[in-house]
């Protein structure tokens, strides 16, 4: 089985910094796409960012010039650095793979971490 494990997440104050990180264990033979996708309350699930295996990444609008995704992969590992957060980045902040494992691939989730931004 394939296991993501958030941290990082807390309690900052708007304009602050917080680095998530999300690793992934288990029956792991290789990881395409990694990333985070956030979801607030009331509101639906929103990618947030998202990284190749050869290291492209996307952002979400919101997110460009502000936050930065990248991964290890020796240790199956992404991280999202969010810098200048306000109040609308507060949310929580689940991790995904689409990792190969058990002769197939699947898209495997962390539990989620929460961010809260205070002003």
């Amino acid at each position: 089985q394939v296991q993501l494990v958030e941290s990082g997440g807390g309690l900052v104050q708007a304009g602050g910094s917080l680095r998530l990180s999300c690793a992934a264990s288990g029956s792991i033979f290789s990881i395409n796409d990694m990333g985070w996708y956030r979801q607030a309350p009331g509101k639906q699930r929103e990618l947030v960012a998202t990284i190749t295996s050869g290291a492209t990444t996307t952002y979400v609008d919101s997110a460009k010039g502000r936050f930065t995704i990248s991964r290890d992969n020796a240790k199956n590992t992404v991280y999202l650095q969010m810098n200048s957060l306000k109040s609308e980045d507060a949310a929580v902040y689940y991790c995904y793979a689409r990792a190969y494992a058990r002769l197939r691939f699947d898209e495997y989730w962390g539990q989620g971490t929460q961010v809260t931004v205070s002003s």
